[in-house]
């Protein structure tokens, strides 16, 4: 649901001849950027962001992580995961911003709920997962420094950044306090998520990002990696 919109106080320019860095009001950018075709918004303050493009590289990744959260979500329907343009709206103490994490998790007991008929999420997500572009300085410190600031001030339980080169990879999980701390792993290189009880990934899969039929064989994710097929496999290997 968008937020009802208000008159804008100034007068605006033709919507050809505004981009990244162009002053818009609130109303405005609902209005007319926030789901624009060709161009991919969010909103810092009454600024327009424009999201970069990222690499093949990184884009592989993203696809990678992507089926690892729906495969779990599947198996164990939690959550539901957004993964499409979709914003959330942040009041901060100094400022408002609107922002399109890549991916973004809402657990099916939070204190608002995602409706089948939402165009932007109400509340505040439960897990944000932005993938790195490493076009502009800029928009890397948006990833690892602003937004980050940003879902930690909000109350975004946890917050992980995808790196394909590795340089800017990390994964957050908010204390009590209400301060990001890194996720430490296991012993044998294992993150564990609290927002999604039983979510797990080893870090150098990250790197490696085997299929899903090869995670499926291993303890780390047969928990909840294609369990119609290993149980398909299982059958046929006591057929034979």
């Amino acid at each position: 649901m968008r937020i009802n919109p208000v008159l804008a106080t100034t007068a605006e320019l033709s919507i050809d001849q505004i981009g990244d860095g162009s002053p818009v009001s609130e109303a405005v950018y609902w209005e007319q950027y926030y789901e624009m075709p060709d161009h991919n918004y969010e909103w810092n303050n009454g600024i327009l962001e424009e999201k970069p493009m990222p690499d093949y590289q990184n884009v592989v990744l993203y696809r990678w992580f992507l089926a690892l959260l729906e495969a779990f979500l599947y198996s164990q329907p939690v959550a539901k995961l957004v993964n499409l343009e979709m914003g959330f709206r942040l009041k901060l103490p100094h400022k408002t911003t609107i922002r399109k994490p890549d991916l973004f998790i809402v657990r099916n007991d939070n204190p608002v709920p995602l409706l089948d008929n939402d165009r932007s999420f109400r509340g505040i997500c439960d897990l944000a997962v932005e993938s790195i572009s490493d076009e502009t300085r800029k928009g890397i410190e948006r990833d690892t420094k602003v937004k980050k600031g940003e879902y930690e001030l909000v109350g975004v339980h946890e917050y992980y950044i995808l790196d394909a080169l590795g340089t800017h990879t990390a994964f957050y999980r908010r204390t009590p306090k209400g301060n990001y701390m890194p996720i430490a792993p296991t012993a044998d290189g294992v993150l564990r998520s609290e927002v999604l009880p039983g979510f797990q990934f080893r870090l150098e899969d990250i790197k490696r990002q085997p299929t899903l039929f090869q995670l499926a064989e291993d303890p780390v994710y047969r928990e909840f990696v294609l369990l119609e097929y290993q149980a398909a496999k299982e059958r046929a290997e006591l057929e034979r």
